[in-house]
């Protein structure tokens, strides 16, 4: 099935038809930042002005139905670590976080769990029968190291969850045909690959797929866009060689 283009309170957003929580992969549109950051920025340290983020987070959770209490992130360091967010997390949003993960999950419903990228592969997965969701932040680091598949593996090892009820949703980030990289990259992910004159295409989006299949979830959806491609829609780091806002990936039970 298709990802669905949402337009709620002038704000635009994504949703993957298979995943049965609230959740939204966000584009540009819809915000009130200006400039480079325009216009639904929810990068709070690009140096866009804060209130307009503030304000930018008020509308996507408003589309969403959401409070912007309830929005629990992270500092993300393209590691493998996945955290377990509570409510005692909640409250907290534009306070400084101490904590560093590039995934998290929980099961409380009073939690809505973010991550941010610009390129980087996002992931949500919600688990509808032990009510659990996660949120997933993959660089080319983090999929190298599988952080996808140890979001799987905490999931149930922390609420029993079985990895043939987890449904996946890979967001918009970059596809192969724009994401070309050196030998690093190749060599870290060498089954998603090709050689490229001197260079390498890496597919970031069919590693994490492939990473989230060996793990035995079997129900994943893919965006087909490019963040790349399509950066009138989204923010991508690569095509603005930096100069950006954020997109987010967001759910909540």
């Amino acid at each position: 099935m298709s990802f669905r283009e949402i337009i709620s309170h002038s704000v635009t957003y994504m949703t993957a038809p298979g995943i049965q929580a609230t959740h939204a992969f966000t584009t540009r549109h819809g915000g009130v930042s200006s400039g480079i950051y325009s216009t639904l920025n929810l990068a709070q340290k690009a140096g866009d002005e804060i209130e307009n983020v503030k304000e930018n987070y008020a509308l996507i959770c408003r589309a969403m139905g959401l409070d912007t209490r309830a929005i629990v992130c992270s500092n993300q360091v393209h590691g493998t670590h996945i955290r377990v967010a509570t409510i005692e997390d909640t409250g907290k949003l534009f306070k400084p976080n101490p904590h560093e993960a590039d995934g998290l999950i929980t099961d409380s419903p009073c939690v809505a769990l973010m991550v941010f990228t610009a390129d980087c592969v996002p992931i949500l997965l919600h688990d509808p029968i032990r009510k659990v969701i996660g949120a997933v932040h993959a660089g080319w680091r983090g999929t190298a190291s599988n952080i996808a598949g140890e979001a799987i593996r905490k999931m149930e090892t922390v609420f029993e969850c079985k990895c043939s009820d987890i449904r996946a949703a890979i967001g918009p980030c970059i596809s192969k045909c724009c994401y070309e990289t050196d030998s690093d990259v190749a060599s870290a992910l060498p089954d998603f690959s090709s050689k490229y004159g001197e260079k390498f295409m890496v597919d970031l989006k069919d590693a994490n797929r492939r990473l989230l299949d060996k793990s035995g979830v079997k129900n994943i959806e893919v965006s087909e866009e490019c963040t790349s491609c399509k950066s009138d829609k989204y923010w991508s780091h690569r095509k603005t060689k930096g100069k950006r806002g954020t997109q987010a990936a967001i759910i909540v039970l």
